[in-house]
């Protein structure tokens, strides 16, 4: 049965390599505001022992413009209200946005912008930046994959992780850890 699974999924993967092909840069070339309504920016962090905390931000914008005569000249630019986090759990959420963590009442925003974009293969880049929270500002980066393009609607799957410690957000450590785990869906539209 699992080598039923594994040759099905073997399949479809093959199947899908000359789909991602058949756009290059020329198709994907332009300016793209990030739809919210079918984008996700998740995060989790772990937790001595096992388990840890899971959750997104439910407020966001940003664009994404490629270059395809220079790739390292794409940019993507994204903000996150940080106010709209959200766990499932009432009384972490709230102390998510207090002071201790995000402090929303004198930190509405997180930045990112991005510095450079090296591409790593025909459908993934490395994007550096500077990521701005609680007022501190520091290089971070992600990895991006190329997800498709279909109807002048953009799609990828971004990775990362980011040391919640050097933007003053270290409260429960070592106990939870100080890597957070980003898993973002960004999909942009042509315009």
């Amino acid at each position: 049965m699992y080598a039923r699974i594994f040759g099905l999924a073997a399949i479809a993967a093959c199947l899908a390599m000359p789909v991602l092909a058949a756009v290059d840069l020329n198709d994907a070339a332009g300016s793209y505001t990030v739809n919210p309504a079918s984008s996700s920016i998740r995060f989790s962090i772990g937790k001595v022992g096992g388990g840890g905390l899971n959750g997104a931000f439910g407020r966001f914008k940003g664009s994404i413009r490629i270059d395809n005569s220079d790739v390292g000249r794409s940019q993507v630019n994204f903000t996150i209200y940080p106010e709209s986090v959200g766990t499932g759990q009432g009384r972490i959420d709230a102390f998510l946005r207090s002071d201790a963590v995000f402090d929303t009442a004198n930190n509405p925003e997180i930045q990112f912008r991005s510095t450079s974009v090296t591409r790593t293969s025909d459908t993934t880049a490395l994007v550096s930046g500077r990521l701005t929270a609680r007022g501190k500002t520091f290089a971070e980066k992600f990895n991006a994959e190329f997800g498709g393009l279909k109807g002048g609607t953009i799609k990828f799957h971004v990775t990362g992780k980011v040391l919640r410690s050097r933007y003053g957000m270290d409260v429960g450590t070592p106990i939870y850890s100080n890597i957070v785990n980003f898993d973002m869906t960004l999909t942009g539209k042509k315009g």
